[in-house]
């Protein structure tokens, strides 16, 4: 198969392929292969390649999942596979391996993948662009000179590239939503609780994050996460399961449904003007597909909501890097950690119980006030992002001055629409709804009521038939 051909595909179009014996696992293995040998060094989204374990896993036979004999890739952060680095883009953790599977990876396998190696990811996923000082900068693969996003860049740019249809990914104040956004792609961060966790850790970030994947497709997304959800043994917070299969969802008509949008961060940010003109076209064409748009968004004190989620990233970090330089032995320093993540460090030791439970307060709070907002709205339509992808370089986490506070606010004058849904752990997704003058995707955010994915995946499949948007590789991938 030639890579012109296999990058035409989503990851059920392959795997139909497969069923049919039109093409072997490893067939697509080594165009997979191939393409990352050809475009990884322009676009340095793979930090390490697994085709011994690759191999391995179609010798010994491919469980028959949705997904069977597609490559895949996983995040350097977030899941954990057997004898697989789990470095999380950071020099002081480089070397640390994971000991076995946890639930996720279990899953994916289960699902039928092939994993064939390990994306990119900026240092303890704290940024909006993956340029960790441990492996260079993953560069946007519709303009090489540009933001990749964070913190799932390698894994969008990979998927955008062609490389493979699908790749796992997580979010924990928009680190799919956005990547996904940067580089053309659907990007589906479900809700809290509904994909597993365990048994190696605990709700990641308290609760913050999610782990999904990044996709091409609307059915890929809602057919892997039918395969993926619900709770590991022991799971203590879980949501509600779904009525029906969400790949039922997808052509299912969402009716009439009473859509909220805003143009305006809770920040004050200010927003791209070719943004908003997509964000105008979007409210626009949902208004013409029959649904009822209001200029409308909840209000919450955002001062309060950055204090608070930076205390829970900052001890989220400090007891990662603890447990970890426990296990390497190794002791955490400047020399070891990106400016950022140092500063991060030093806040979570000096944090006290009690200014650690009075985020957990103000996040709750949030919550409520935000679900309040939801009973009187099915979804709300935001921008993604603020910003067109920057320059490489602009968001630096290793600059002198680019301690936790300083660099929050300026990594949130970019992004200031999705941490939000991290708060509140609704679901929310980044749909390729739009280009900028100089061809740059531009992604539009839909979230939903907490555990109501199935509404998400009626509008995005109505979406994606409205737009008839067609899988695109960027001309530089072209091999």
């Amino acid at each position: 198969m030639l890579f012109s051909e296999y990058s035409s595909y989503d990851g059920l179009g392959l795997a139909e392929l497969v069923r049919r014996k039109e093409v072997t696992p490893r067939e697509l293995k080594d165009v997979a292969f191939k393409a990352i040998e050809k475009l990884n060094p322009k676009i340095n989204a793979i930090v390490e390649t697994l085709e011994e374990k690759s191999d391995e896993e179609i010798e010994k036979g491919l469980p028959n999942g949705p997904f069977k004999g597609i490559p895949f890739l996983i995040k350097e952060l977030g899941i954990q596979m057997a004898g697989v680095s789990i470095s999380s883009g950071s020099r002081l953790l480089n070397g640390l391996t994971a000991a076995k599977d946890d639930e996720l990876m279990s899953r994916f396998r289960k699902a039928g993948f092939v994993t064939i190696g390990k994306t990119s990811t900026p240092e303890f996923g704290y940024n909006f662009t993956t340029e960790p000082v441990l492996h260079g900068p993953t560069r946007n693969p519709w303009n090489l000179k540009l933001s990749s996003g964070g913190s799932s860049g390698g894994s969008a740019v990979a998927v955008a590239a062609g490389i493979v249809p699908i790749a796992h990914a997580n979010d924990g104040a928009g680190s799919i939503r956005v990547p996904a956004s940067y580089n053309g792609l659907i990007g589906f961060k479900p809700t809290r609780g509904r994909v597993p966790s365990g048994p190696n850790s605990s709700e990641p970030a308290y609760g913050r994050s999610a782990s999904f994947a990044v996709t091409r497709s609307v059915r890929d997304a809602a057919a892997l996460l039918d395969f993926i959800k619900g709770p590991d043994v022991g799971c203590y917070a879980w949501a509600e399961p779904p009525k029906r299969p969400y790949s039922e969802e997808v052509s299912r008509p969402p009716g009439s449904l009473k859509i909220a949008w805003s143009a305006q961060p809770q920040n004050g940010a200010p927003v791209n003007e070719e943004i908003l003109e997509v964000l105008y076209q979007t409210v626009t064409v949902c208004k013409e597909l029959g649904h009822e748009l209001i200029d409308a968004a909840p209000e919450i004190d955002e001062e309060l909501h950055a204090l608070a989620a930076m205390r829970i990233k900052a001890a989220y970090t400090t007891r990662a890097i603890n447990n970890a330089a426990e296990k390497l032995k190794r002791v955490p320093s400047e020399e070891n950690l990106e400016t950022a993540i140092w500063s991060a460090f030093e806040i979570g030791k000096n944090l006290t119980a009690d200014e650690l439970l009075e985020a957990f307060d103000i996040q709750n709070r949030i919550s409520r006030s935000v679900g309040d907002f939801f009973t009187k709205f099915d979804v709300l339509l935001t921008p993604t992002a603020a910003q067109l992808p920057p320059p490489i370089g602009e968001l630096d986490m290793n600059a002198p001055d680019s301690d936790m506070k300083t660099f929050g606010k300026k990594m949130f004058n970019y992004f200031p629409f999705t941490r939000i849904f991290n708060t509140t752990g609704q679901p929310a997704v980044s749909l390729p709804l739009g280009w900028s003058k100089r061809d740059l995707p531009i992604g539009m955010q839909f979230a939903g009521r907490f555990a109501d994915e199935a509404t998400l995946f009626r509008l995005a499949g109505q979406l994606e038939r409205a737009y008839s948007w067609n899988i695109r590789t960027p001309f530089l991938m072209n091999i």
